[in-house]
Parts: structure tokens; sequence; C-alpha cells
């Protein structure tokens, strides 16, 4: 198995159920408040072990309650975190606040993620035997550039879902082996309206014109398009399940095509397989918690 590695955002999700939004100034009751080990590069190292890469991350969490918390979270479903770094302050929290209809306000506290520093990165990884390296937007910026630089110096593939939504310098997309990005994300990196296939394709395409090997826009209920710079277009369809709580799920995407392409398997299958994990998991509640492992994505798949 070739290794990955993962490169990002380590969180505890403080999850509120409400019937309605407070009003500014007034106090309500919660039904209940749930604790998710999240963050989207730690969502992600957890999807790509459970579907059987060979995982390593790189983040860090303070020195709080949470942070042993987190790391025994990934420790628990195989992902390696030597790593993973303890640092002063405290752990990346994300304060989520859910209505009766689904709804929800979020407040995301940076926290440890917002210390991560190219020097932490350069201290830590070594590019040696290393297959691609995964990439997200809840680390410092300058931090996630430098391993861009990095990664593709040293032949590692680089895999880049700028989640959440900012634009791309110039002279990183040429340096970028794969982008995955939603249909907001698409919008924002090509300033292109992406909400179907023929959209998608357009967004792709001039991505692609800038210098990056392939991209992956995920379209929810639609599937997700796949296109790449020697001509290759496919389209995946989304299975059909009903949703319970689609946190994670596009995380939990990235992450089972992440596991899929270091175990060789060819494009079109592994979109598929990612396909498969996502829908699993928008049939779970919570964020970690949600993620399917390998065997039971065969399974789902098999049916």
């Amino acid at each position: 198995m070739r290794k990955l590695v993962v490169i990002g955002s380590i969180n505890m999700d403080v999850v509120s159920n409400v019937n309605q939004f407070p009003q500014p100034g007034e106090t309500i009751h919660s039904s209940g408040t749930s604790f998710f080990p999240g963050g989207k590069g730690a969502n992600q190292a957890v999807a790509a072990a459970s579907a059987g890469a060979d995982c390593a991350m790189l983040g860090a969490v303070g020195l709080d309650p949470f942070g042993d918390t987190l790391i025994a979270s990934l420790e628990d479903r195989q992902v390696r975190v030597k790593s993973v770094l303890s640092k002063e302050g405290t752990s990346g929290i994300a304060m989520i606040t859910v209505n009766k209809e689904g709804e929800n306000y979020i407040v995301l506290s940076e926290g440890a993620n917002g210390r991560l520093t190219e020097e932490d990165v350069a201290s830590e990884v070594n590019w040696d035997g290393v297959y691609a390296v995964l990439l997200q937007n809840e680390i410092p910026w300058q931090t996630t550039r430098y391993v861009i630089h990095s990664a593709s110096k040293a032949g590692v593939r680089v895999w880049l879902n700028p989640a959440p939504a900012r634009s791309i310098p110039e002279e990183v997309f040429p340096l970028l082996d794969t982008l995955i990005v939603n249909e907001t994300e698409a919008g924002v990196v090509s300033s292109l309206r992406v909400d179907d296939a023929a959209s998608a394709e357009m967004a792709a395409d001039w991505i692609i014109a800038k210098g990056t090997s392939s991209v992956i826009i995920t379209l929810g209920e639609q599937g997700c398009f796949y296109g790449n710079a020697r001509g290759e277009r496919v389209a995946v369809p989304a299975y059909r399940v009903k949703p319970v709580d689609t946190t994670a799920a596009g995380d939990t995407f990235i992450g089972a095509y992440a596991a899929a392409c270091t175990d060789g398997m060819d494009t079109e299958e592994a979109l598929k397989f990612a396909t498969a994990a996502a829908a699993l998991t928008v049939t779970r509640p919570g964020a970690q918690s949600s993620i399917p492992t390998k065997d039971e994505i065969l399974a789902f798949m098999d049916k």
C-alpha cells in the first residue's frame, strides 16, 4: 500500500440541537449537546484510513481536555498520529447549533490549527515513499502553500480541497495533481456558476487550462464529475439513500477517493467507491463517527 499524508485541521465539533434559533439577546434551551471529533483534515484522514489507506496525519491540537480525545479518535481509526503536535492554547472548536429543520449556524474557532507553521511541516515531513499529500483550507494558507511547493518539488502528488472556499493563486494551479471541489468551491475558484454536470465540465476545463492535471467536482445528489488534462471526462451518478446527517459527506468522499487511488484503483472505480462511501456517511449521524470502513463500502456497492 502506497503512503498518504493528510495535512490539515483537527477540531472538536460541539453540536447543540434547538427547536428554533434564538433572537439577539434571547436565552433558549437546547434539547441536547453532543461532542464529535471533526475538522476537515482529520475527517479526510479518518475516511482514507477507514477505506484502507496507509495514512498519516500532520496537524495540531491544543493543551486542553479536547486534545487527547481528538488524537485518540484518529488512532482508533488507524490514522498514524506521530506528527499531530500539541500546542499552547485551545484545540480547534466548531460550535454548531442545529434547528428542527436541520439548518445550522456554525462558529469556528481555529485554535491550534491556526498555529501550524511551515517550520512544523519542514521538521515533521519526510516525503520519501509518500504517494500523495491531501490538503484543505483550515490551516494558515502560507503553511498550505509551503506544503504544495515542497511536495511538488519532491515529486509527490498534491491533492487540494480548497474548503472553505477561496481563490487560488495562478502559480499554484500547475503544482496540483488533483483539485477536489464542490459546486460552491468550483464557482469561487473558476468564477463560473456550477450547478450541474455541464457547468461542472466548463469549470473543470477552466481549471485544467490553468495547469492542474485533474479536477473532481462533487454535485451532491447529482453525483460527481471528473476531468483531466488528457481529455478524459467521467460523470458518476449518486447513490439514492435517505439522508440523516450530511456532515462529513464531502470529506468522506475525498478520503475514500484518496484511499482508492493509493491502492491502485482506476479513476472511474475510485470515483464510484468514493461516491458509495459518501452515500453511507449521510445515513449516519456525526462526523468521524459516520465514516464507513472499506468492508462496509464494498458491501454497500455489492447491493
